[in-house]
């Protein structure tokens, strides 16, 4: 069914897995605290060693797409066409419109080496951004989104079937964090938003997520 050897997928498989658990050690508090008190005259590029790393582990996987692109399982066509592209390219504009909402410096690493901060926590206060209000991890979504409306062969199923098994793991992950920097303030909205796929039932109104965000964290 996906065109490719047992050697590859294999393979595949594990230089995706690799980048997972590259990604999440090095995102990891325990990490970051390790060197801060080791090393904490480097934590000021900490966050921009992260990003360089996470760009840098990528190519690998993204080469071996392109190498062993095989036929197309199947190819969206007609209106299906319109739709797949119509919904990526939605996808796209949405992020780009998210990043308004981020503290770009913050999210590079630019602020913590200009500033040179030692501190091991995210910087950026808890804000519920208008994405936000309707799914936890809205880049996950988005990227989801972009990676399934994509014509597919073998090779392309697979690494899509692992980059979302990892966005599932990795937002879990990610979430042991948020809730120690915001504690039961994060925990109260993570029971009312959905984490990965937005749910027309379960979202906080613009009202409720400004009260939200007013109150003291704990």
């Amino acid at each position: 069914m996906l065109n490719l050897t047992g050697e590859q997928i294999v393979i595949m498989c594990a230089v995706w897995a690799l980048y997972g658990l590259l990604h999440s050690f090095t995102a990891s508090l325990w990490l970051k605290q390790r060197v801060a008190r080791r090393w904490p005259e480097h934590m000021p590029l900490y966050r921009l060693g992260f990003n360089l790393l996470a760009v840098i582990s990528l190519i690998p996987p993204l080469l071996l797409i392109y190498r062993w692109h095989g036929d197309f399982l199947w190819r969206w066509t007609g209106p299906g066409w319109w739709l797949a592209n119509g919904l990526a390219l939605a996808a796209v504009g949405g992020f780009a419109w998210s990043l308004r909402y981020y503290d770009g410096a913050e999210f590079l690493g630019l602020r913590q080496w200009r500033e040179r901060e030692r501190r091991v926590e995210d910087q950026e206060r808890f804000y519920i951004s208008p994405l936000h209000r309707f799914v936890r991890h809205p880049w996950y979504f988005l990227a989801l989104v972009m990676v399934w409306t994509r014509d597919m062969d073998g090779v392309f199923l697979l690494s899509s079937l692992l980059i979302s098994g990892y966005f599932i793991l990795g937002s879990r992950l990610e979430e042991r964090k948020l809730l120690v920097y915001h504690g039961e303030r994060y925990r109260r909205y993570r029971e009312r938003v959905p984490g990965l796929l937005p749910l027309p039932w379960r979202y906080l109104s613009a009202r409720q997520a400004e009260a939200l965000m007013r109150e003291g964290g704990g």
